[in-house]
């Protein structure tokens, strides 16, 4: 068994779509169905069930994608220890931020990078939980967070690429914003997108919206369809927001408040020199979030 293969179950367990999986992971989709089916003689289960419109894991397949989740993740982790053992990491900042951050992060990581072109700056979008461990162990550099409060009444924040959207009749249609307490009762869907980047992006999304083993993709039309026909809510990429305008039954989802009032927390585990390129990013991320009103 290989670290490929696990990456590609990986990526078509996420996807659940052989061609999407296939482009993500630059083999064919012939190779990836050889690939598949090569795992599931090692492991000595049926992991997928194929049919012509859609992926579903077997319940083998889903405890063996938590498995591949894992696995990757730990590899992943001793390469940056190892790297940062040697000292490959001189070059290389990691920032850890939550989905309240997502208007922060991004922004003052690009105002760093056009005056450092030299220094990469490698982002990871998780749970406050999740990347607090993470700082400990000094798998990432900076961490980012609204301050913590309960997880099920913070506002949702999501990435400018993506949008809600439900039916105008939808009991959340008419909030000014949402938190994950109203969201936790209705199904969550999600349209696939051209993007690789923006369909991680909605996978990662839909963990932090507690969705993340219950969310159903398909295309576009599939889940304007389901919308339609029910409380449901489904997540886009904004490349859908010119085509969903043409369904005047359909509106956005207010997920963002102004959150004039919030405070975030920054947070690094590094001593760094003065003038270093740690601090001076530290003050852009700062000076964001006070130049949107924020408190960090």
């Amino acid at each position: 068994m290989r670290f490929e293969q696990l990456k590609q179950f990986l990526a078509l367990g996420s996807l659940r779509h052989f061609r999407q999986a296939a482009e993500q992971t630059n083999i064919s989709t012939s190779a990836l169905t050889r690939s598949i089916q090569t795992l599931e003689q090692e492991v000595g289960h049926q992991l997928v069930k194929r049919s012509t419109r859609s992926v579903i894991l077997t319940e083998q397949g889903e405890m063996f994608l938590h498995f591949c989740r894992r696995t990757l993740d730990e590899y992943n982790q001793i390469v940056q220890r190892l790297d940062h053992s040697q000292g490959k990491r001189d070059n290389l900042l990691v920032v850890g931020y939550t989905n309240s951050a997502s208007t922060i992060v991004p922004i003052s990581c690009g105002q760093f990078m056009a005056r450092h072109p030299e220094i990469k700056i490698e982002m990871q979008l998780q749970e406050s939980a999740a990347l607090y461990s993470m700082l400990k162990r000094g798998e990432i550099d900076i961490y980012v967070s609204e301050e913590d409060q309960d997880n099920n009444t913070i506002d949702i924040h999501l990435p400018d690429q993506l949008l809600l959207f439900a039916r105008k009749d939808h009991p959340l249609a008419s909030q000014d914003c949402i938190t994950l307490e109203d969201l936790a009762p209705y199904p969550l869907f999600g349209c696939f997108s051209q993007s690789l980047h923006v369909q991680s992006m909605i996978g990662e999304a839909a963990q932090l919206l507690n969705k993340g083993d219950d969310i159903r993709l398909g295309s576009l039309g599939e889940i304007i369809s389901c919308v339609n026909n029910n409380h449901n809510i489904a997540i886009a990429a904004i490349e859908h927001a010119k085509a969903l305008s043409a369904h005047p039954e359909l509106v956005q989802i207010r997920s963002n408040s102004s959150a004039t009032a919030a405070r975030f927390v920054v947070k690094t585990q590094q001593t760094s020199q003065p003038h270093s390129h740690l601090d001076e990013l530290l003050t852009v991320i700062t000076q964001t979030a006070n130049a949107q009103g924020l408190e960090a």
